[in-house]
């Protein structure tokens, strides 16, 4: 049996429920479904392991799901994804079938890779972590949501931050150098990035490991813009090379913000600073699609 977790209120928790049951019909194969809130999913994944599990399945996005890797890291215990959040960026990155049906048999019978991760001061991540404007987005488009909904919110809010931008003071010790900077966002990505269209954010394929630093240097709401836009058609390689954004592929960072509100896949956490950024190779086995990349 397969322990696969379920958030019972999440708006697609009887969809994930319906796409496990059918993958047992067609896979041969058993989950143990078991209902936890999000509070309840790190320590409910540390029991699974304790009774033997050699795989778990979590339904959720990439917040739930870099939950789970923090409390399987290290274990040997397999992670398997049911993508049910918002942008799904690491099933993404895996070539892992949205349709929940298919990722539920994929669940059951795909392979396990060894997937990079970071830590920022111990809590453990997948995808991306940033400090600065994004947090002012999450924020802004959280209170708007509940009356719009979320694409409509997400618009309204990333104007509003066009409009006003609010910039920091942060100083980023990379490789004993350490650098000040008054910036509107720090970013930090697992592995390679590229802002480039199409990939908008993902891993480079076949990028090169590390930690990928980005920093923009202060801007007017205009001329973030501009530069955004500049990224998308001419890549973060291009745009790194003008005095518009640093660009660091690293090991490791200290990052000395005066905020303790950052946000690690998506989601706002509250930590102390400084923020210590360590990256952790093959830290953790997923299971993954036909065509996934490292």
């Amino acid at each position: 049996m397969i322990p696969a977790f379920i958030n019972p209120e999440a708006g697609n928790a009887e969809n994930a429920r319906s796409a496990l049951l059918s993958a047992e019909q067609h896979g041969g194969g058993h989950f143990d479904i078991r209902e936890v809130a999000p509070f309840q999913l790190s320590s409910s994944i540390a029991q699974a392991i304790r009774e033997g599990a050699r795989r778990v399945v979590v339904a959720g996005g990439d917040g739930s799901i870099g939950t789970a890797a923090g409390a399987l890291a290290g274990s040997g215990v397999e992670l398997a994804i049911l993508p049910s959040g918002t942008l799904n960026h690491l099933a993404k990155d895996l070539r892992l079938p949205l349709d929940l049906a298919q990722a539920a048999r994929v669940a059951l019978g795909g392979r396990a890779v060894n997937v990079d991760g970071a830590t920022v001061n111990g809590r453990l991540f997948l995808n991306t972590s940033s400090v600065g404007a994004y947090v002012t987005f999450v924020r802004a488009r959280e209170r708007i949501e509940p009356r719009v909904g979320y694409h409509i919110a997400s618009g309204i809010a990333l104007l509003r931050l066009l409009v006003r931008l609010p910039v920091f003071r942060v100083s980023l010790q990379v490789e004993g150098i350490v650098r000040d900077y008054l910036t509107p966002l720090v970013f930090i990505g697992v592995g390679e990035r590229e802002l480039k269209l199409p990939t908008l954010g993902a891993r480079v394929e076949q990028g090169r490991p590390g930690l990928h630093v980005m920093v923009v240097r202060r801007r007017s709401g205009a001329r973030s813009l501009a530069l955004a836009l500049a990224a998308i058609a001419r890549g973060v390689r291009a745009v790194s090379r003008t005095p518009a954004l640093d660009a660091f592929l690293v090991e490791s960072c200290r990052i000395a913000p005066r905020a303790r509100t950052i946000a690690v896949d998506g989601e706002l956490i509250t930590v102390e600073p400084p923020l210590e950024y360590r990256h952790l190779p093959e830290c953790i086995k997923v299971v993954a699609g036909d065509e996934s990349v490292g």
